[in-house]
């Protein structure tokens, strides 16, 4: 249907280069591909792919030492290279508009959102301020924006993340453009926020006729929203094929490796492993000649190392593959080379369960709120506090994962910083080996510390950029006395080596490494204590998919290797499936489902639940996937709703006999699904057993 009219864009042997000292360096090279109307084209790959740039060059973006060196950009049948400023500017905002990654880029802090929003139609349609405003409120609601004209009279930091790429993307849509760029739009959002832009994304490609253009590293939400796939590598277009074709049958070994990096649903680390890619992208001034891919690739020959593939068309078939060898690879018989280093799994002794290492009863942690008005200052006002974590209990057995999900605001960080000592607990009681959490930090043994170590989302906000690796490696086991003065230098080797980077990083400092290596460095370092207990905190939701399959597989030896504990925080549910042995899901400082991670996946489901696993992104088309959005936004932990937290936001309440009322009034007890498997809600399981399968199918 795409290929009978015009293409909106049609990129052709695009090559982008960056003057450097010395010369210049060619970032993008030889990039073809076409979007027409009504159609999402979506460019994966790993950082430093040139997916980005690509985006960049159409809008020119490229800043003052970066041009287009050669190939052509026609938007609707014009080329776009050599255009002025000028033109292009008024292209920009009007018939191409842009969605940033982090929609804060393109707010400005200073102004109120109507403002914003009203100055793309009277800049780019010469309309009146009160016709604007109309549009934009509509507009707005035609994303779901609750109250939007309380909202245009905000600023951009009175609003929520989702909230804000909303107005992004409204601002976007506002002059109907013929092309959207959206780069990495939903990489910072909750599932189910991410989910509800995802299905906005669907419907305004189709209600708006709109030529859609979708970068993304996320292989789940290119399966959910796109036609077409573009898979980039080292600047260079490895691949093109339909959506459809590339997850049933990737051709190039780079899109292969890609897909065997991604947990599938229902897959454990019991019963499957994920497979990283060998070593990196090369940067752009040190590509081999011939194959760009040809380092990583298990396929790898003499014709590869001398002649550089061209992007062709398979027989047999309409995919276009930059190979030499495409037909003759077989992925279903792809068998792991040696230098990719596996988990080695030991076998767990069900006859005899394994000892409670940490034991959590009734936790609280509440925060005073402060006012500022003259009631608040004299202290004469009702105390008002956000109730961030709210009667939590769990236990976890010695060497096993508690993964915790749940939205922003949930709670899971508080829950872990209360833990490990960050923030100070309210009420009840947490004990890990025996050791009292709850008393103040400066009071904990060391014995306790030593014990108690985190893994953090962000490792550049951890490390000293001052100090080697080494160093900062080697102070918590000189500090502990893990081994002797002696043998320091040789333990920070040994870790290093476990972490598969090796004794060259020992005098690296921390801006010498990816990001990618800095995470595992975060590992060694929380590991130099020989703890029981690590929190891991997001510890791979920024990173691409095959180095989150590295740090996985990292994680998964270290606990096989010394039997060490898990807390496992991540928004991604497909990876806390896979790594996880039980699972708490949290909403709104409580916990509704806990169990492990086979019945967490499989009915009976809280509703809360059910809507999360509706939410996730599954890279695999071809599977059936229940829809089931929450309305409006989380309750403020302030003043959380009575009865039941979920019940304003329950797509189910409506099957109690009352219609869901007791839910408004009364606090749910726990309902008991056996093999510790408990659900915290007043629909009987009876109930929750008659819905439908969230995946209904996978082929």
């Amino acid at each position: 249907m795409y290929q009978t009219t015009m293409p909106v864009l049609k990129v052709e042997n695009l090559a982008v280069a960056f003057k450097v000292r010395g010369g210049e360096v060619e970032a993008v090279q030889d990039v073809s591909f076409e979007i027409h109307r009504g159609e999402t084209y979506g460019i994966v790959g790993e950082s430093g792919c040139g997916k980005s740039t690509v985006a960049w060059s159409i809008l020119n973006f490229l800043g003052t030492n970066g041009y287009i060196k050669r190939g052509s950009i026609k938007f609707q049948g014009q080329d776009l290279v050599g255009r002025s400023e000028k033109e292009l500017r008024l292209l920009r905002g009007d018939q191409i508009a842009m969605v940033y990654q982090d929609p804060m880029q393109a707010l400005n802090p200073s102004l109120r959102l109507g403002k914003q929003m009203t100055e793309v139609l009277t800049v780019h349609r010469g309309i009146s301020e009160k016709e604007a405003e109309k549009r934009c409120i509509e507009m707005l609601e035609r994303v779901y924006m609750p109250d939007p004209a309380n909202v245009m009279l905000r600023y951009p930091h009175q609003i929520s993340g989702g909230q804000q790429q909303r107005i992004v993307i409204a601002m976007a849509l506002l002059n109907n453009p013929a092309l959207l760029v959206m780069d990495e739009p939903t990489t910072a959002l909750d599932v189910t926020v991410e989910a509800a832009v995802l299905d906005l994304i669907a419907e305004l490609r189709r209600d708006f006729d709109t030529a859609i253009m979708y970068i993304s590293h996320n292989l789940g939400v290119v399966a959910r929203v796109c036609n077409r796939v573009g898979v980039m590598y080292a600047g260079e277009m490895v691949e093109r094929a339909t959506v459809e074709d590339i997850f049933a049958d990737p051709q190039h070994p780079y899109t292969q490796g890609l897909i065997r990096c991604v947990p599938k649903l229902g897959s454990d680390k019991g019963s499957s492993f994920l497979y990283p890619i060998r070593g990196r992208v090369p940067s752009p001034s040190n590509r081999p000649t011939g194959c760009v891919f040809g380092p990583r690739c298990d396929y790898f020959q003499d014709r590869c190392k001398e002649e550089r593939p061209k992007l062709r068309q398979i027989e047999d078939g309409q995919t276009m593959v930059r190979c030499h060898f495409a037909e003759q690879i077989d992925a279903s018989s792809w068998i792991p080379t040696a230098d990719i280093v596996l988990p080695a799994l030991k076998q767990k002794d069900d006859g005899q369960a394994a000892p409670t290492i940490m034991e959590v009863t009734d936790l609280k942690k509440y925060y005073k709120v402060v006012g500022n008005s003259l009631p608040d200052v004299l202290g004469l006002s009702e105390p008002r506090y956000v109730k961030a974590v709210e009667n939590v209990s769990f236990s976890i057995p010695k060497g096993s994962t508690l993964g915790i999900v749940g939205e922003s605001g949930c709670g899971k960080s508080t829950l872990i910083k209360t833990i490990i000592g960050l923030e100070d607990s309210t009420d009840g009681s947490a004990t890990l080996m025996g050791f009292d959490l709850t008393v103040d930090i400066s009071k904990r043994s060391e014995n306790l510390i030593q014990e108690l170590q985190m893994v953090f989302q962000n490792p550049d906000s951890t490390m000293n950029p001052s100090y080697t690796i080494g160093q900062q490696i080697a102070r918590p086991i000189e500090r502990f006395g893990t081994v002797p003065k002696d043998q320091v230098r040789a333990e920070v080797i040994r870790l290093l080596e476990l972490m598969r980077l090796g004794e060259n990083y020992y005098d690296r400092l921390p801006r010498q490494l990816s990001g990618g290596e800095k995470q595992r460095v975060g590992i060694a370092r929380a590991l130099a204590s020989r703890p029981d207990l690590v929190l891991c905190d997001e510890p791979v939701s920024a990173l691409d998919v095959s180095v989150q399959a590295a740090v996985l597989n990292l994680l998964i030896e270290v606990q096989q290797t010394y039997d060490t504990t898990l807390i496992f925080i991540a928004h991604d549910l497909g990876v806390v499936r896979f790594f996880s042995d039980a699972i708490a899901v949290m909403y709104l400082g409580q916990i509704m489902e806990i169990g492990s991670s086979e019945a967490i996946y499989a009915l009976p489901y809280h509703p809360y639940t059910e809507a999360l696993l509706s939410a996730i992104p599954i890279p695999d088309p071809s599977v059936k996937q229940s829809t089931i959005r929450l309305e409006g936004n989380v309750p403020s932990a302030i003043n959380p709703p009575s009865g039941c937290r979920f019940h304003t936001r329950c797509p189910r309440r409506h099957l109690l006999p009352d219609g869901g009322k007791i839910c408004e009034t009364t606090v749910p007890e726990w309902q008991d699904n056996g093999n510790g498997h408990r659900i915290f809600c007043h629909i009987p399981l009876e109930t929750l057993n008659t819905f439908d399968p969230v995946v209904q199918y996978i082929k």
